[in-house]
Parts: C-alpha cells; sequence; structure tokens
C-alpha cells in the first residue's frame, strides 16, 4: 500500500500520516512526500501511490477538492493534533522584522510586530528557511529548540493544533447518506446539550 503526503520525514503530514498508519494497523506501507499536493494528487490518479493524506485547513485543500471532483475521493477523515508549534527566531537577531509561516498558520498569532511575511509550503521548509537565515522568525515545530540548542529562541509558544485531516483514493465509497463516527467524544457533549 502506497501512501502520499506532503514534506519530509519530519513534517507535520509525515507524523500524522505515521500515527493514521499505525492507528489503522496498516503494515507493508510505502510513503512518498510531495512538495505540492497537485503533484501528489496527480501520482494518485496515475496509480503511483493508492491513498493522498491533506490536512484540511492546507491551502490547496478546497483547490484539490474541486479540480480532483469524480477522480479522487474522500474515503477517510479523521482529527488529529500536529506537532507542538511556536514563534521560533533566531538567537542573532534582537529585533525581527521578516516571519515565515505556512498560510494555514498565519491566524494563530499575532503578527504585526513582524514588518514582513514570508509564505511557505509547509512548517518543514519554515524551519529550514529559518535555520538558512531567509527570515528573522518563523511559526515552527518548537522541537527545533532542542534539535538546534543555542540558535533559535522561542518567542511565542502556540501548542499542537487541532485539526481534520481527510484520506483520498481513487475509488469513491458508498456511504449512503451521511457517515458519522457513533463513538464520538462530541456524543456526551451533545447529549448533555439535549437536557
Amino acid at each position: 500500500m502506497r501512501f502520499g503526503t506532503l514534506g519530509s520525514e519530519d513534517s507535520n503530514h509525515a507524523l500524522v500520516l505515521k500515527r493514521y498508519i499505525d492507528a489503522r494497523g496498516i503494515d507493508g506501507v510505502e510513503v512518498r512526500y510531495f512538495l505540492d499536493f497537485g503533484v501528489a494528487f496527480e501520482a494518485l490518479l496515475a496509480g503511483e501511490i493508492d491513498f493522498v493524506l491533506q490536512v484540511s485547513v492546507h491551502p490547496q485543500h478546497s483547490e484539490c477538492v474541486a479540480r480532483y471532483m469524480n477522480r479522487a475521493f474522500i474515503v477517510d477523515t479523521f482529527i488529529a493534533p500536529s506537532k507542538p508549534l511556536g514563534i521560533l527566531t533566531r538567537r542573532d537577531i534582537a529585533k525581527p522584522q521578516s516571519i515565515g509561516l505556512q498560510p494555514a498558520t498565519r491566524h494563530y498569532a499575532d503578527l504585526s510586530k513582524w514588518a514582513k511575511i514570508v509564505d511557505e509550503t509547509s512548517t518543514s521548509t519554515v524551519a529550514a528557511g529559518l535555520l538558512a537565515g531567509k527570515y528573522d522568525s518563523g511559526i515552527a515545530a518548537t522541537e527545533l529548540l532542542t534539535r538546534y540548542p543555542g540558535r533559535l529562541r522561542l518567542e511565542l509558544e502556540i501548542g499542537p493544533v487541532q485539526d481534520a485531516w481527510i484520506l483520498f483514493g481513487r475509488d469513491p465509497i458508498d456511504i449512503g447518506e451521511i457517515q458519522i463516527w457513533p463513538e464520538s467524544p462530541v456524543v456526551p457533549l451533545l447529549n448533555r446539550a439535549e437536557c
């Protein structure tokens, strides 16, 4: 079974895909990483991979759903947290002026003190750009603080972000009217609201 997703092995997409594969108990999996979801979906349609995992807040999500309608089908959904995120700044920068971010993270914090915002394709590319000196700060995984001690400082802790994740395949699933997770953690809250 072949899965595709965004980034490298260090990306949030890679982390969540690994958790998904483990939770489903799937063995013998091959994972391919892509820098662009358009390329990943074309690989899906060409039969080079069997599934594509995409977070619902990714800027390409709605475009992919529309562009590949009736060719790539939503076959599963779930909720999962991201790696803990934060605004990290290079230690050699006293007053940061530029910040790199993946567009879906733009509203996670007040960015008014940064004069220049640089969009990247993933939090992994933000991390690489930050470490290469492309910008002063970046919204990236806080694990970089321990992986690169002394190079970065934490400006603001954001923490893990709960997102909806979508798995696409080539074959539609006949689900009838609606498919709901009967044991969802929201059920007790909904039942309590009925009182």
